[in-house]
Parts: C-alpha cells; structure tokens; sequence
C-alpha cells in the first residue's frame, strides 16, 4: 500500500486565517459593534427610566428654554436688564399656561352637571336605538359589550397610564417635579452658556469641536421644532374650535384649548382631543352635527398631515413622516405619555447632531468664529453666539481668540 502522504504541519499563528469567508467577517465586525451600541442605548434607557422623576422635568425644561431663551434675548436687545427679563420670560409662560388651564377648568365646571345629565340621556338613547334595532341587542348583552371594551382599552392603555402616572404617585412627587423644572428652565436662562462650556469640557479634548457643533447644531432644531410644533398647534385649535363655534358645540373654547395642549404630544394627542370634540357634539346636539363635527376634526388633521406637517415641521426638524410614527409609537411604548411628548424631538435633534459630527463640517470650521451657537477651542469653551451670551463677552473672545492666533503664527 502506498505510504500516506504527510500533511504540513501550520503555523498556529496561520490557523483560520483564510477559513473564514470575506463577507462573515465584515458582518461579524458590524455585528459585534451595534451589540455595543444597542448595549449601550439600553443603559441609557434604563437609567432614565430609574430617574424618570428628574429626568423628565428635566427634558421639560430643555424644551422650554428653546422657546424661552430667544424671547428672553429679544427683550435684553432691547435693553432690558438680564434678570427682568429672564423672570418676564418664565413668569409668563407660566402665567399663560396657568390661564389656558384655569379656562378649561372654569368652562367646563360651570356645564358639568349639563354635560353629566346629557351624556345619561345619550346613553340611554343609544341602548334604545341598539334594542329596538334589528340586531336586536338586549340589556345583558350591551352591558357585556360595555364591559369588554372598557377592560381592552384599560389593558391597551396600561403603557400610557404607566407613563403619565410615572410623574409621581403624589401630588407632593408632581409638585417636585414642576418645581425642578421651573429651576431648571431659570438656570438655563441665567446662565446657559456656563452650563454648555462645563458639558463640552466633559469631552476629550480632540472632541469637543465635534461636540460643540453636533450641539449647537441640536439646539438650534430644537428651537426650530418648539416654535413649528406652537404654530401647528394653533392652527388646529383655531381650525377646531371656530368648527365647532360655528356647529353650536358647546364647550368650543375649551375644545379648542385641549386641541392646543393635546397637538404637542403626536398622534396620540390629536386622536383624543377629536374624540372628544365628537363625543361632546353627539352629547349636547345628536347625530349629525357630530357626524359634521368629525368631519371638521378630519378635515383640520388631513390638512396638518398633508401640508402642514411637510412643508413646515418636516423642513424645520428634517425627519420623514415615517420616522416621526415610529419614534411616537416606541417612546409610548417604554415611557408612555412622556415618551409620546418627547419622541420626536429627540429623534430630531439627535438625526441633526449625528449628520453634524459623520459630515465632518467641525474640521472645518475649527478656530472660525461660529454662525450659530458655541464656540470651543483648546483652553476655554466660550458662548460667543449663543443667545444667552452678551456682546461685550462675544467682543473679548474674538479679541482673544486674534492674540492666541498671532502668537501661533509668530
């Protein structure tokens, strides 16, 4: 028999190395990178749902600074004192807020036990409709119906009740939380700038021009995103509320307040609020003029989807339609209702800061006076642009920023 042939022994330093196809290791490599990703994310994720109590106030704040700082640097433009006008800013805002609800709550106390005998009344209608019917449906069999629904939609609900009962579980929680906002926002307005340079400094300090752009950059679509999402939303409570003024609703003005509140929070909230314009027009009025109603609500939402919302919303946040349902749905998902609220402008800001820093525009503009925003360079992280920020500073870091460029060049 013929001696069996010797096989090379192989390096161990060699082994596998063309055994695994070209494909498999890119993919291997991808893989093992978006698991440290989504790792990641899901610590983050985790962490703001362990302090949804600070972080969600928090947020709150973030918001509304967006809307308040530039109004607060129109009235120092116009020689305003900082602090009067960082309290004007804040104060009326809640002052605004506070007025829109105590409308709401005042309106609809003084028809309460009308809307409660009506709603009855409707009630009992619609059961002798069903029974008198050709379907023929009995007292047992609607009350088992009734009951069915109510315990799906509190099963379906149980995320968004969850999320809105995640404030606190007390009014002394819900008290915290407004406070820690209203702070919040105040720091913000006094010294915004101070805030940005301590978080940039975080940072390496190779990466704090991408960081300081990616967030200038994020801010400036985040108070694009408020300012759209107010215009919006006054034209849907304007569209709904001059609709059901001219039906005959009842309760039109603080429809079209809950209309103004509910457009901030999408999707969701402008389902609930039509809803409820509905509901209160087939209570107080009958069938047709609700049937009219929901065809105002239809009519208003079609117009904000199909125009309203890309030729506004998507040029100031830049985000596809698609993305904005999808973010909605998994910010109802794992925070509920503060989820819904912050969905999209998170997705946002974060698509303008991503496209920011993979664009590499920060290389560019490193050691240029900025167009928008904050300013690092290697010893100080300053504000020059940033709204909050007063000309006298602006004019001694350009000065400043000359000297250290003379000095390079000497």
């Amino acid at each position: 028999m013929p001696a069996e042939t010797a096989v090379p022994a192989v390096p161990p330093h060699r082994i596998g190395a063309g055994s695994v196809p070209p494909g498999m290791q890119i993919a291997a490599s991808w893989s093992w990178r978006l698991l440290v990703v989504l790792a990641v994310a899901a610590v983050l994720v985790y962490l703001v749902i362990q302090l949804r109590e600070v972080i969600i106030p928090l947020f709150i704040a973030v918001v509304a600074s967006a809307l308040l700082v530039p109004f607060s640097n129109w009235l120092q433009r116009h020689r305003w004192p900082k602090g009067i006008a960082v309290a004007v800013a804040e104060i009326g805002v809640i002052v605004l807020v506070g007025g829109l609800l105590y409308l709401v709550i005042t309106q609809v106390v003084s028809q309460f036990d009308d809307l409660r005998s009506q709603s009855i009344e409707a009630y009992r209608t619609f059961q002798d409709f069903l029974r008198e019917s050709p379907l023929q449906v009995s007292q047992r069999e609607f009350d088992d119906y009734v009951r069915s629904v109510v315990d799906s939609v509190q099963a379906d609900s149980g995320v968004l009740v969850g999320g809105a009962l995640s404030l606190g579980s007390s009014l002394g929680h819900i008290l915290a939380g407004v406070l820690l906002a209203l702070f919040a926002a105040l720091f913000i307005l006094i010294d915004g700038g101070g805030i940005w340079r301590w978080i940039v400094h975080i940072f390496p300090r190779r990466a704090r021009d991408a960081v300081n752009g990616a967030g200038v950059a994020g801010w400036n679509t985040l108070q694009n995103f408020v300012k759209v999402q107010i215009l919006v939303a006054a034209i849907d409570a304007i569209g709904i509320g001059v609709g059901a003024a001219i039906i005959g609703v009842p309760l039109a003005i603080p429809i079209a307040v809950l209309v103004f509140l509910g457009s901030f929070v999408p999707i969701v909230g402008a389902v609930v609020t039509g809803a409820l314009a509905v509901f209160i027009a087939l209570v107080y009025l009958g069938l047709v003029p609700a049937l009219w109603m929901l065809g105002v609500v239809l009519l208003v939402q079609q117009i904000e989807g199909h125009v309203l919302q890309p030729l506004i919303m998507g040029t100031a946040v830049k985000v596809h339609p698609l993305a904005v349902v999808l973010a909605v749905g998994t910010g109802a998902f794992v925070g509920g209702i503060p989820g819904a609220f912050f969905a999209v402008p998170f997705v946002a800001t974060a698509n303008t800061m991503v496209k920011y820093v993979a664009s590499g525009a920060w290389k560019s503009e490193r050691g240029l006076p900025p167009r928008h925003g904050l300013q690092v360079d290697e010893e100080t992280v300053a504000p020059p642009a940033n709204p909050t920020a007063a000309p006298e500073q602006q004019r001694t870091l350009r000065r400043r920023t000359r000297t250290k460029k003379d000095r390079t060049r000497d």
